[in-house]
């Protein structure tokens, strides 16, 4: 794996990298927002690590720049900046995800390992959990080497949380994704379509939780469901 860290606190970036190095990873680093785009262009890199609170141009413009230039690849966001307006701000701009300073090594290689991985299946148009997989181009689900007989909400619903698994996704998220189904639709609704696509997926080593007052959350199991 090839990485740009883009951090102005030396000694942080110093321990940073040899984090990352440690499992055999390339990493470059800038301590300047400025040359960034130029950086994307001219190497291959697989992440961005960004600071927010950088000298000249700060983080939010560097990230900015990067996706207005057609930069596609994951971008993680490093910060001690921990409000959810900061948090939201990253997010829209075009991050894939927000880490907030002081972090342990470990939280950080295996945010990377995640976001890297959850690209490569995006960019394969396969997302796999357990062993359940799900073909974007098809629009068609997979339990092992069985089609998954899904309906076209349930389709829409799974592919969503496929490609978000291990986060949690709001049930409003989720409304507003369904066809006819809005701001308004009863929270019976959409319990009883995840009950439904829950039933389904079951035997895929997968498992669809509720958590309670947010939304949904799939993930893998690390056992089989209980007979």
């Amino acid at each position: 794996m090839h990485i740009l860290l883009v951090e102005d606190d030396t000694d942080l970036a110093d321990s940073i990298a040899a984090a990352l190095r440690s499992q055999g990873w390339r990493v470059d680093v800038s301590d300047r927002g400025e040359p960034v785009q130029r950086s994307l262009t001219q190497d291959s890199y697989d992440i961005l690590l960004l600071d927010l609170g950088l000298p000249g141009i700060d983080g939010l413009e560097t990230l900015r720049r990067a996706r207005d230039s057609g930069w596609l690849e994951p971008i993680l966001v490093l910060t001690a900046r921990d409000s959810v307006d900061d948090r939201v701000a990253g997010l829209e701009t075009g991050a894939d995800d927000y880490l907030c300073k002081p972090f342990a090594p470990a939280e950080l290689i295996a945010r990377v390992r995640a976001l890297v991985r959850r690209h490569e299946h995006r960019q394969a148009g396969v997302y796999r959990l357990g062993d359940l997989s799900f073909d974007t181009h098809s629009q068609r689900a997979w339990l092992g080497e069985r089609p998954l007989s899904l309906t076209a909400r349930e389709s829409i619903v799974l592919q969503y949380l496929m490609a978000r698994s291990s986060e949690v996704v709001a049930r409003e998220q989720l409304n507003t994704l369904v066809p006819g189904w809005g701001p308004g639709v009863s929270d019976n609704a959409l319990e009883l379509l995840m009950s439904r696509l829950r039933a389904k997926i079951e035997p895929a080593m997968v498992l669809l939780r509720t958590v309670r007052g947010l939304g949904y959350m799939l993930e893998a199991r690390d056992e089989p469901p209980s007979q």
